[in-house]
Formats: structure tokens, C-alpha cells, sequence
């Protein structure tokens, strides 16, 4: 069966053609003779397409599509009238109509303008879904990754997102923990209220408990008016404690008093104020590690982890690293104003083959200075950072002995290995385009995947 269609024209002998018409096709149809009753028929079923008329009793076929428009956008309707102007057409494709046909109409002109009308609705589905795809395929909120280690990081993230748990996000600096929370906040049912982010190495020690807890008048020297927590603000909202095994232990003991009543107490107050926020935290240190030295307490520890997420270093992702590129290349080439297109194939070599101790931050700032300093339309290798070029190691070991196509061979298969059988990565380190590696491969019976 085909899909249904809604027609709305207030003259009886053209809503009744249409649809004897348009059921002869196979489309499911429904017939409206104003807006009101237009506006009933929307709420009963879903349409697919509207044809409309541009004259009604309760008012015109613009209002009528903005209505559709507002209730459905993916509803293609067409504009139907005895009074055609240039005017009134143009008004009504700026308001998102498919077409805007004059009457009198053929059936057959009617029917095509539908399967055109069809057409375009499917292909905007499927764009949709195609941007959809892509997008849960190469990233999850701003973070980007398209390797194995990051989706199944963007699964749990997206399956923990819509609870209220507590999230505890570990890895290296530079990793890209902010990025996790910013993600887990703006998926979560609290989106639409605060996320309050507390560094606690970087408050100093005398003030982070005030800063945390707030306090009242006359509390300690300098004390001049009430003043909220940190704690507080959260309310509703979601609070990120970073780098939380720096927080001295005698406040990790007070945190874990309101994680369990959910009220907190200012500094120099009396009243408990209820506190409602979902708590993630972080740590770039190994977290077993610091209860058993204690500087994390082993019961906050249990508390706070109840889901934990553990971010991987750019190193034991490189297959990453095209993508990261890409995205911080089109980003700063657009900040900076720079004619940047793309990165030449043997400073992609170097990006490649460095260890990135400061990880996907590291990165993102060395595109950044090539970006700002690049003299061409390419990355070069001297627009690169000293400790990228110092010491890069060879492309591959190549055995003295066999055939230029044995050489050739192991050298595409090498390329592959070290990239996790990242197509553009190889291509990037073999100097050759994409087509040209998978023409190769082809020739060599060299597989599209790992097995």
C-alpha cells in the first residue's frame, strides 16, 4: 500500500477527483474542506504528502502549510490554486512547500508532481539517517573517535547517559575526560540544567571548601555575605568533581556525607540545604592506585563508581588519529581564517608514528600551530613541532632480497598492520591515494579486512 495522502480543498468535485484518483494509485487517502478540519485529520494519522489548496474558508493555503510544517516537517505538501501569482508562489517555497501548481491540473501532471514530491521526502530520510550513522559512527557529543576502543566508549557513555548514575571518567590527561561529561550531561535528562565543573587540583586548599560547601556571613575573615557552594549551584543539574583524587581527604569525607544525605551544610551555618545533582568525576591517575596510598577514600571510591569509564591514550588508538586531524584541521583552518586544505603524506607519517604523551590535547594543539604557521596549502613537515621529527622512525623494515612486487606487497601489509588496517592511515603513510591503495591491494589478493 501506498502512503497516505491528506487533500484539503474546500470545492467538492476536485477533492473527490483527487481522490478517486489517487486510490486508483493505491494511496491512502483523506479529504479536507478547511484548516479546522485539516488540523483534525493531522492529530488522527500521519500524512505523507498534502496537497492544499490556497483559498480556504478559515483561511489560506500559507497558514495551512505553516501548521503542517509546525506539526511534521517531513509532511511534502503542494500548493493548489485557481489564482496563480509569482508573489504567493515564492512565499509559499520559502515556507517549505515541494511545488506550487495552478489549476486546472491534469491527473497525470498530479500524479507525477506526488511520486516527485515521494522522492524527495525518501531521500531526505535516508540523508537523515545516513548523517545519523555517521555521526554515532565517528563521534559521540564533541569527542571523535571512529576505532573498536571508541565505540564501544561512546556505547557505555550513551547507555549510561540517560540514568542518574554516578559516572566515574578515567585516562590520561589530555584524553579528553571534560569532553565524556560534557557528553554525558547534554544526553541526560538534566540537560537543560547546570553542569557545574570543579578542578580540585587547581583550587587552592584554604578555599576549596568554601568554594565547595559556600558559606555565611561572618563565617572566617573576609566573609561579608552569604554565599553559595558550588554543591548548590549543581542543583538539577549535574556536577563534575575533576581530577577528584586531589581533594583533600577530610572534604572527600564531608562530599561523602551529602552524597548520602543529599543536603549540604554551609561553612558557619546551621540549616541543611537539600542538594539534587548527578555526580561524575575524574582522574587521571590510576583510581586503585590512589585508594591504596589514600589519597582517594576507599568508601567515596565506592560511591562515586558506579559506572566507571576508562578513556583510552591516543597511542593505543592511532587508527584515530585521520580523523582527529580532519576534524581539528576543518576546525582551526575556519578559526584562523587559514588556506589550509590537507597534510602531506610524510608529515602524516610523523603524526602517526609519535607516541603523543599529551594525547588527543597534544594533538589537537600541534594541528593548530601547523595550521598558524603553514606556508602553503599542505602541512608540511617542517610546520611540525621538534619532538615530531626528531628521531621519526623508518616507514619499514624492507628485506634486501625478493621481487619489487613481493616489496611492494609487504610493504602495503606492514602499512595496514601498524594503522589497525586503517585504509586512509595507510594510504597516508604509503604516500599513495586511497583508490590507488585498494587497486593495489586488489592486485596483491591483499584482504579489506583483518582477519
Amino acid at each position: 500500500m501506498k502512503p497516505a495522502v491528506l487533500v484539503v480543498d474546500d470545492e467538492p468535485a476536485i477533492a473527490e477527483g483527487l481522490r478517486l484518483t489517487l486510490e486508483r494509485e493505491g494511496y491512502v487517502v483523506e479529504t479536507a474542506v478547511s484548516m479546522v478540519e485539516a488540523a483534525a485529520r493531522l492529530d488522527a494519522r500521519e500524512f505523507s504528502v498534502a496537497l492544499v489548496d490556497l483559498v480556504l474558508p478559515d483561511g489560506d493555503g500559507i497558514g495551512l502549510l505553516r501548521l503542517i510544517k509546525n506539526r511534521d516537517p517531513d509532511i511534502e505538501v503542494i500548493i493548489m490554486t485557481g489564482h496563480g501569482s509569482i508573489s504567493k508562489a515564492v512565499e509559499a517555497t520559502k515556507e517549505g512547500a515541494f511545488y506550487f501548481v495552478t489549476k486546472p491540473f491534469d491527473s497525470a501532471e498530479m500524479l507525477t508532481l506526488l511520486g516527485k514530491a515521494l522522492e524527495r521526502r525518501r531521500l531526505l530520510a535516508e540523508t537523515s539517517d545516513l548523517k545519523r550513522q555517521l555521526a554515532e559512527q565517528m563521534g559521540y557529543g564533541e569527542m571523535l573517535g571512529s576505532s573498536p576502543t571508541m565505540r564501544r566508549v561512546f556505547e557505555l557513555l550513551d547507555s549510561v547517559a540517560a540514568s542518574d548514575a554516578n559516572v566515574f571518567i578515567v585516562g590520561e590527561s589530555g584524553t579528553g575526560k571534560e569532553l565524556a561529561a560534557n557528553a554525558v550531561h547534554a544526553k541526560s535528562p538534566r540537560a537543560q540544567g547546570p553542569l557545574i565543573k570543579i578542578n580540585c587540583a587547581a583550587l587552592p586548599k584554604d578555599l576549596i571548601e568554601s568554594e565547595l560547601f559556600g558559606h555565611v556571613k561572618g563565617a572566617f575573615t573576609g566573609a561579608t555575605s552569604d554565599r553559595p557552594g558550588l554543591l548548590e549551584e549543581a542543583h538539577k543539574g549535574s556536577l563534575l568533581l575533576d581530577e577528584i583524587t586531589e581533594m583533600p581527604p577530610d572534604l572527600q569525607a564531608k562530599l561523602l556525607r551529602v552524597l548520602e544525605d543529599r543536603s549540604v551544610r554551609r561553612l558557619g551555618g546551621s540549616r541543611a540545604v537539600p542538594v539534587d545533582f548527578r555526580l561524575i568525576s575524574s582522574t587521571n591517575r590510576d583510581p586503585e592506585a590512589a585508594v591504596r596510598d589514600g589519597s582517594l577514600r576507599q568508601d567515596l571510591y565506592f560511591r562515586i563508581n558506579t559506572v566507571m569509564v576508562e578513556l583510552p591514550p591516543l597511542r593505543e588508538k592511532t587508527q584515530d588519529i585521520p580523523l582527529l586531524v580532519k576534524g581539528f584541521l576543518d576546525r582551526f583552518r575556519l578559526k584562523h581564517n587559514r588556506p589550509v586544505e590537507g597534510i602531506d603524506p610524510e608529515a602524516f607519517r610523523r603524526l602517526l608514528s609519535y607516541m603523543w604523551p599529551g594525547n588527543v590535547r597534544e594533538l589537537e594543539h600541534v594541528i593548530e600551530r601547523a595550521v598558524l604557521v603553514a606556508r602553503g596549502p599542505q602541512i608540511t613537515v617542517a610546520d611540525l613541532p621538534d619532538a615530531l621529527n626528531a628521531g621519526a622512525p623508518p616507514l619499514s623494515a624492507i628485506p634486501p632480497a625478493g621481487s619489487l612486487e613481493e616489496i611492494e606487497r609487504l610493504s602495503i601489509v606492514r602499512a595496514l598492520e601498524s594503522t589497525g588496517w586503517n585504509k586512509q592511515a595507510a594510504a597516508a603513510i604509503l604516500g599513495l591515494r586511497r583508490p590507488t591503495l585498494y587497486s593495489k591491494m586488489h592486485r596483491h589478493n591483499i584482504p579489506q579486512r583483518r582477519a
